[in-house]
C-alpha cells in the first residue's frame, strides 16, 4: 500500500491552479500536502489535514472524492487522475493517534455540543483547542453519528469512531453518553449550568415516509432504522428497496451479506442521487436496479408499482395502464431523512423552516441567542465534508460570539 501511495503522490503535477483542491469542498491544501509527502515530511502533511478538516481521516473514505478532488484532476482529462484520497487516508491514518492537539491556555468558559456525528466532533476540536471547555451530549452509547449508526462497517470501519472518542478524550474534550437535549435536559438547562455557548449538530434521524397505504405492515422498513442495526431484522430472501440514494446502496449491500438472495432497487425515473461508485459496488453484489416504476401501495406480498413511461430525457410523461404486484418478504423505504422536533419542542425561540430545519444565520447562529447549529440539522441529508465545512463556519462564529461576551 505505501508503495503504491508514494508512486500515487509521484504523478501530481503540482499544478499552479489546483482544480483538485477547487473540487473539494472543504478546499484542501492538496498539492501543498503532496509535496510534504513526497519530501518525508508525514507528520507535516497530517497536521495541515487535520487543522484543515478534523474529519480528514474519515473523508478519505467515505467523501464522493470521484466527483470532487480525484474528479476534478486534470490528469484524469486524458488519462488517470491522481487518486489524492488514498494519499490522505495513508496520511491521516499514521498520523492521526500520535497527534498532540495544541491548545490555547484556557478561557474559563464552558461550551456544549449536542451530538457527536461529523459536525458535532469537528465543533468539539475546534473549540477546545481555542481553550473552551467542551462537553458533547450523546443521545446514544457512543459517539460517532451517522459515521457510527448509518455507514456499514466495511465501508467505514467502527474502529475509527472509538479512535475519535479515544483522541477527544485524551484532548480534554469531554462526552456525557446516552443523554438527550429536548428530553429530561434542555437547552435552557445548559444554559443554567454555566455553558456560555451551545451547539447543535442533532443530524437528520427521522425516516420520512411515503404516505401511502401499507407503510405499517410488519414486512415494511426504513433504511435509518436498519441500517442502525441490522442484525436486529430478518429481512428474507427477497428484498425491494425504494430508494436509489447512497442509504439504498447501503442497504442493498448490508442486505446481501445478511443473507438475501434477490435485493432489488426502485426507482421512479431513471435518476440516481447515489455516487456512481457506491451504484458499482451494490451492482457488483449482486443488487439490481429496477427504473420507472412509482410505488402506490404496500401490501403483505410487497409494493405496488405503477409503470411510468420515459421519454428520450428519461423524464417521467405518464403512466401505463395497470399496477405491478411485487412479491418480496421485505420492503425497505430510502427517500432520506429529517430532522427530529425535540429541540424545538423544548427550546424558546428556536425556529425551523417548512423543512424542520434549523433556521441560521451568517454566523451560524440559531434564532435562539447563543445557540449554534450546522451539517445535517441545517441543510438536509449530506455528505460528511460538507458537514464539516459548515461546522467549521459554526465554530468561528461561535468564537466571535464568546469573544462578544468577554468584553
Amino acid at each position: 500500500m505505501s508503495v503504491y501511495v508514494k508512486e500515487t503522490a509521484e504523478r501530481c503535477l503540482g499544478c499552479k491552479v489546483p482544480m483538485c483542491q477547487k473540487g473539494c469542498p472543504v478546499h484542501t491544501a492538496i498539492p501543498q500536502v503532496i509535496a510534504l509527502f513526497k519530501e518525508n515530511k508525514l507528520r507535516e502533511a497530517g497536521k495541515i489535514l487535520f487543522e484543515n478538516n478534523p474529519m480528514s481521516l474519515v473523508c478519505s473514505i467515505v467523501c464522493d472524492y470521484d466527483r470532487q478532488c480525484r474528479g476534478n484532476c486534470v490528469l484524469g482529462k486524458k488519462g488517470v487522475p491522481v487518486n489524492f484520497n488514498a494519499i490522505e487516508k495513508f496520511i491521516s491514518d499514521a498520523y492521526f493517534d500520535s497527534m498532540v492537539v495544541e491548545k490555547k491556555p484556557p478561557k474559563g468558559k464552558k461550551v456544549a455540543v449536542i451530538g457527536g456525528g461529523p459536525a458535532g466532533i469537528t465543533v468539539a476540536f475546534k473549540m477546545i483547542q481555542e481553550g473552551y471547555d467542551v462537553t458533547i451530549f450523546e443521545a446514544r452509547d457512543d459517539i460517532g453519528g451517522v459515521l457510527r449508526y448509518g455507514i456499514p462497517d466495511f465501508r467505514l470501519p467502527r474502529s475509527i469512531c472509538d479512535r475519535y472518542t479515544k483522541k477527544l478524550l485524551d484532548t480534554g474534550v469531554k462526552i456525557r453518553p446516552n443523554t438527550t437535549i429536548g428530553g429530561s435536559l434542555e437547552i435552557s438547562d445548559l444554559f443554567r449550568d454555566g455553558y456560555s455557548a451551545v451547539f447543535a449538530g442533532t443530524g437528520v434521524w427521522r425516516a420520512k415516509t411515503l404516505g401511502i397505504k401499507g407503510e405499517c405492515l410488519p414486512n415494511v422498513h426504513y433504511s435509518m432504522d436498519y441500517l442502525v442495526n441490522p442484525n436486529g431484522y430478518k429481512l428474507g430472501d427477497r428484498v425491494a428497496i425504494i430508494g436509489v440514494g447512497n442509504a439504498a446502496m447501503d442497504v442493498a449491500r448490508v442486505a446481501l451479506r445478511h443473507g438475501s438472495s434477490s435485493v432489488r432497487l426502485y426507482a421512479r425515473s431513471r435518476r440516481i442521487t447515489a455516487s456512481p461508485r457506491e451504484v458499482e459496488y451494490a451492482e457488483m453484489e449482486g443488487a439490481e436496479m429496477i427504473f420507472g416504476k412509482e410505488i402506490v401501495e404496500i401490501t403483505d406480498k410487497g409494493p405496488v408499482f405503477r409503470t411510468a413511461i420515459l421519454d428520450e430525457n428519461n423524464k417521467v410523461v405518464g403512466y401505463e395502464d395497470g399496477l405491478d404486484q411485487v412479491e418480496v418478504d421485505s420492503t425497505v423505504i430510502s427517500i432520506s431523512n429529517g430532522p427530529k422536533n425535540k429541540l424545538l419542542l423544548t427550546t424558546k425561540g428556536l425556529q425551523a423552516n417548512e423543512k424542520g430545519l434549523l433556521v441560521t444565520d451568517e454566523n451560524c447562529m440559531t434564532t435562539a441567542d447563543g445557540v449554534f447549529a450546522a451539517g445535517d440539522v441545517v441543510q438536509g441529508a449530506h455528505t460528511v465534508v460538507h458537514a464539516v465545512e459548515e461546522a467549521k463556519r459554526a465554530a468561528e462564529g461561535m468564537l466571535r460570539y464568546l469573544e462578544k461576551l468577554e468584553k
